[in-house]
């Protein structure tokens, strides 16, 4: 027992040593993110005058006591920090799913994993604390951006901080050993059998269901496919541009992408990395074909709700599903002209035991498929009163398909290290100082 409470008081103290005296100034992005790995705010010393380190402190508790996977970093607008990449960059390094905040210099933009907080609410935060009129100095800036993102925020805060629930170095292993301890003296060999035919039995459930979805993601990829041939676009045309040429290249890409994810998938949760990059494709198409019309180009929006092949929407429209209640859907400009002329929609149907039924009503296996081209916590609201609407939230739902499948993205959820794997167009880092555009900046995935 002493050992133990020697052993974890010299780690304390190490800990106080590793982190006490003058910071050194960052040189760049890697060293930002060792720094962020270790606490929740981080103030380079070429920015010092812009937050104290009481005020540092105060915001660092703030997200601690929240459990919330929230990095803010206060930088000098300098050429070790180029606007265009150290937010994506910073994620990269850190390599930590959550939501990162930048005030570099006077800008101020912010990013976050879809599984965390959607595109769309963090567009909406940059723009609320951008506004015109609002004070601008960083230590009011910063608050008003932790306090308005928490509570909207999914996830919890990464290991690396400490302050766990378990302390004092032992007590949580301990407990686990009387855990498993008790297991093996109760059940022995016939409970260790039960839970092998249990994972047995999930797995073949899986492959099942992933084989009914392949056929409708397949279906997905083979119509992009042919509507990247319809376009007939080719580089070297007449009036091609560099804008042109990389909507067709990121197109390619999702294509591309969407095969290999596909080839890969072990279970329906994979899928929704597939979805996404259609989606992602489907509306770098949509953009492509407005610049060679010299038509204004699209809004980043989800796509069609009744099929996502159809595109992106144009518009939201009132739709009640049948035995549900009222609400608005995105939809494209076909869909919304049937409604408003009082007819049906083009809704998507899957095959299943009871006939061809309309995805969202076709069982929960079709949450991953749809998660990825509606995500960010877009998919529940959209879904409520439908069979698979009332399948997303359930505890057996999360078991089978993976928690938070619906809710796009990596199969990282909010504080979990995933390294360099996370969607680069969540965090496109426009900057709110007059120079980048007000808003998001998130190249792919607005909506």
């Amino acid at each position: 027992m002493r050992l133990r409470v020697l052993t974890a008081l010299s780690g304390a103290a190490l800990a106080v040593l590793a982190t006490a005296g003058p910071a050194m100034a960052a040189t760049g992005a890697s060293d930002v993110a060792d720094q962020l790995k270790k606490s929740p705010v981080y103030v380079d010393p070429g920015a010092a005058g812009q937050l104290s380190p009481a005020q540092a402190d105060a915001l660092a508790k703030k997200i601690k006591d929240a459990d919330k996977p929230l990095f803010v970093a206060v930088l000098p607008n300098s050429s070790a920090f180029p606007k265009d990449s150290i937010l994506q960059n910073l994620r990269t390094d850190t390599g930590v799913t959550g939501l990162y905040a930048i005030r570099l210099g006077d800008a101020f933009t912010s990013g976050a994993d879809r599984k965390v907080l959607s595109n769309q609410a963090v567009k909406n935060l940059n723009s609320a604390v951008r506004a015109p009129g609002t004070n601008t100095d960083a230590a009011t800036q910063l608050n008003a951006f932790v306090d308005k993102a928490l509570p909207q925020m999914k996830g919890h805060a990464p290991a690396s901080w400490g302050g766990g629930s378990g302390s004092g170095g032992g007590g949580v292993d301990t407990g686990a050993l009387v855990g498993v301890g008790a297991v093996i003296v109760a059940g022995g060999a016939g409970a260790y059998a039960l839970v092998r035919r249990s994972r047995r039995k999930k797995a073949e459930e899986e492959r099942a269901a992933l084989q009914r979805l392949q056929v409708v993601v397949d279906e997905d990829i083979t119509a992009f496919g042919e509507e990247l041939d319809r376009l007939d676009f080719h580089p070297a045309e007449a009036g091609a541009d560099d804008a042109m040429r990389a909507d067709y290249e990121r197109a390619l890409d999702s294509y591309e992408t969407s095969k290999t994810l596909m080839a890969k998938a072990e279970r329906p949760a994979d899928v929704t990395g597939v979805t996404q990059a259609l989606e992602d494709g489907r509306f770098s198409l949509a953009t492509l074909a407005a610049r060679r019309e010299h038509k204004p180009l699209p809004e980043r929006r989800a796509p069609c709700f009744f099929d996502p092949r159809h595109g992106p929407s144009v518009e939201d429209a009132d739709w009640t599903p049948a035995g549900g209640a009222p609400r608005q859907v995105p939809v494209c400009q076909a869909d919304a002209t049937r409604l408003r002329d009082g007819q049906d929609p083009m809704v998507r149907e899957v095959d299943t035991d009871q006939g061809r039924r309309p995805y969202y009503d076709a069982g929960p296996a079709y949450g991953p498929w749809a998660g990825g081209y509606f995500g960010g916590g877009m998919l529940p609201g959209l879904l409520m009163g439908t069979m698979l609407g009332s399948m997303l939230s359930s505890p057996a739902y999360a078991a089978d398909y993976g928690a938070g499948s619906y809710d796009a993205g990596s199969g990282f959820d909010g504080g979990d290290v995933s390294g360099a794997d996370f969607n680069s167009s969540d965090f496109g880092g426009g900057w709110g100082d007059g120079g980048g555009g007000d808003g998001g900046g998130f190249g792919g995935g607005d909506w």
